[in-house]
């Protein structure tokens, strides 16, 4: 699981916050770690952390899949976010958004970018996630579930070996951008200060290189429609709504770089066991009202098997008896939680009428009890 800093957290704001406070609050922050402004040396991973928060909570989508499953697939939390930037930017004069970042950023490489053009300003995209659902039981939270899965997706074509070009011929390199993939363009925003921007090359389409004969299969695009086998495995525990992110098995890119691959997991309600939080499960158990005066043995069903339980006499209904250990693990942790027992009583619909009888007469008897 993720051990990023949570966003909110990150921009000192509230998970109700509306977009304008979350404005302000990234612009107050901006101003203090930009640094152009703060020499320290910690203030360009701090400018990054509160980027990376802004780009994420300023967008609807955004922030919609970060409150749900939380890190996972934020990975390109900048695509598409310039002009979420370029407001607060210039507010602050500073200049635009794609402008301040590639003047300290190095234009999408470095330390910032861990070699990937998050922005998407250069040729180095990466591919698609794929959202894959899983369905479990209980039994696979208690033991974990080992499965091998087919999921389609755009990879590498099989014919051209990813290159786009047809067998037995080669592309050659773009000399406009000296197979660079991307162009700069080199202007003065003012006197004091001169940009460096960098764009897909419009000659080969960012690529770097030219196909003159296209592979029949994928059309020059490298990349052709399959499905992979990938091994899935689930650790006990795990919890509704969890999600697991398997690195470079999602969909490749059009320059080679695949996504993710991100798990969901559902687990299914189950017919006798109720989940309660810290690994415990309940269970209802349907008793006669003579079990609970006299007392009494009785099996129950656990997660694993059937257990003996025993019921004093006297026992209230509703009282909760607790199988110990007999719950399921706890995600992260060790030890299991346990199985409580909810003790209901069964109320005859129909009684004979000796049966009526031996009521009334027992009811008399324990008026004064």
């Amino acid at each position: 699981m993720s051990s990023k800093r949570d966003y909110y957290e990150i921009l000192g704001v509230q998970k109700a916050a509306g977009k304008e406070e979350i404005k302000s609050a990234y612009r107050k922050l901006a101003l203090q770690y930009h640094p152009d402004r703060n020499k320290d040396k910690a203030a360009e991973g701090k400018f990054k952390e509160i980027s990376e928060a802004y780009a994420v909570l300023s967008d609807d989508d955004k922030r919609k899949r970060y409150d749900t499953y939380g890190h996972v697939g934020q990975e390109e939390a900048f695509r598409g976010s310039e002009a979420n930037f370029n407001e607060v930017f210039r507010d602050m004069g500073f200049g635009g958004f794609r402008e301040i970042f590639q003047q300290i950023f190095g234009g999408g490489r470095g330390d910032f970018f861990e070699g990937d053009d998050l922005f998407g300003f250069g040729s180095r995209r990466k591919g698609r996630d794929i959202i894959y659902d899983m369905e479990l039981t209980l039994a696979d939270v208690l033991t974990g579930r080992k499965e091998e899965v087919d999921v389609p997706r755009m990879g590498r074509c099989d014919v051209c070996s990813g290159t786009g070009a047809a067998p037995g011929t080669k592309a050659r390199k773009c000399t406009v951008c000296d197979g660079q993939g991307q162009t700069k363009r080199v202007y003065s925003q003012n006197r004091f200060s001169t940009f460096v921007t960098t764009e897909p090359c419009k000659t080969c389409q960012g690529r770097g290189q030219i196909i003159e004969r296209p592979c029949g299969n994928c059309r020059g695009a490298g990349r052709a429609k399959q499905v992979k086998k990938i091994k899935l495995e689930i650790p006990p525990g795990v919890e509704e709504g969890m999600a697991f992110q398997l690195r470079g098995e999602g969909e490749l890119s059009d320059s080679g770089i695949p996504g993710d691959l991100v798990v969901r997991l559902r687990v299914k309600p189950d017919p006798k066991f109720e989940r309660l939080e810290d690994g415990h499960l309940l269970y209802n158990l349907e008793v006669k009202f003579t079990d609970l005066a006299l007392g009494a043995e009785i099996r129950v069903p656990t997660i694993e098997g059937q257990e003996k339980i025993k019921i004093t006499q006297g026992t209230a209904a509703n009282a909760l008896l607790k199988v110990k250990g007999k719950g399921l693990p706890r995600y992260g942790s060790s030890g299991r939680g346990d199985q409580l027992v909810r003790i209901t009583v069964r109320v005859p619909g129909r009684l004979t009428e000796r049966q009526k009888s031996l009521l009334r007469d027992l009811d008399k008897e324990l008026e004064d009890y």
